[in-house]
């Protein structure tokens, strides 16, 4: 039998689809509907849905009380939930392995930072993960661009682009790494995801993140099997 996986604050699945690769049976919940999750899902509260029966439990509170675009113009000022703290402190008590994924700059101490570079993606989306169990973090190229690099051009970038998804992606012919704007269905080529809306996919991270995830964890559940 595939060891069982909660995914909290599901999302449409990003991550879902990396574990369910990687051997578990996983079991979505959110608090918004997710019509496009593959798996199991239960629309409800995540700091209140029940945690027994699981062998692992990942969980991706809000990130943009975190996030760098939190600091464009049009954004500053506004309040997000901050719930990183509040859900650490409820997997920690439960004792369930667990696995909690944000941002780069979310507050995450013993955590790693994994990048679609590390993956052969063409894409970068930094996401830190930290556990209950140790990590590996597959060594990490240094990039050609950065979105920390020219911050007044990117604010442009995203104000012109209402239609599309910011993303970096490869300039192959190239050889290099640039920022660019794609549309939602290159954007989700480039990231493993074929199932996604563009809403959607702003707030996904690449299956291939938690697939490697799920395969470390997979070998510390094996000795206590």
């Amino acid at each position: 039998m595939r060891p069982r996986l909660l995914d909290l604050f599901c999302g449409a699945g990003g991550a879902a689809m990396g574990y369910h690769r990687a051997g578990f049976d996983v079991v979505g919940v959110d608090i918004k509907p997710q019509p496009h999750y593959p798996f199991e899902f239960h629309q409800g509260d995540a700091l209140t849905y029940p945690l027994d029966g699981f062998d692992v439990i990942h969980a991706s509170p809000p990130c943009q009380a975190y996030s760098r675009l939190r600091h464009l113009p049009w954004l500053k000022g506004r309040e997000y939930p901050a719930l990183l703290a509040v859900t650490r402190e409820r997997l920690q008590v439960h004792g369930t392995p667990w696995v909690i994924e944000n941002v780069e700059d979310a507050p995450m101490p013993y955590s790693v930072v994994l990048c679609g570079t590390m993956f052969d993606l063409p894409v970068y989306r930094h996401r830190r993960f930290g556990s209950s169990e140790f990590l590996w973090q597959p060594e990490h190229a240094k990039h050609a661009h950065t979105l920390a690099a020219g911050r007044a051009s990117m604010a442009k970038r995203y104000r012109k682009s209402s239609g599309v998804t910011g993303v970096i992606v490869k300039e192959i012919n190239r050889g290099s790494l640039a920022g660019h704007a794609t549309g939602a269905k290159e954007t989700g080529r480039l990231m493993g995801i074929d199932w996604m809306r563009r809403e959607e996919l702003t707030q996904a991270i690449p299956p291939a993140y938690t697939e490697w995830i799920g395969r470390q964890l997979l070998a510390t559940l094996e000795p206590a099997a």
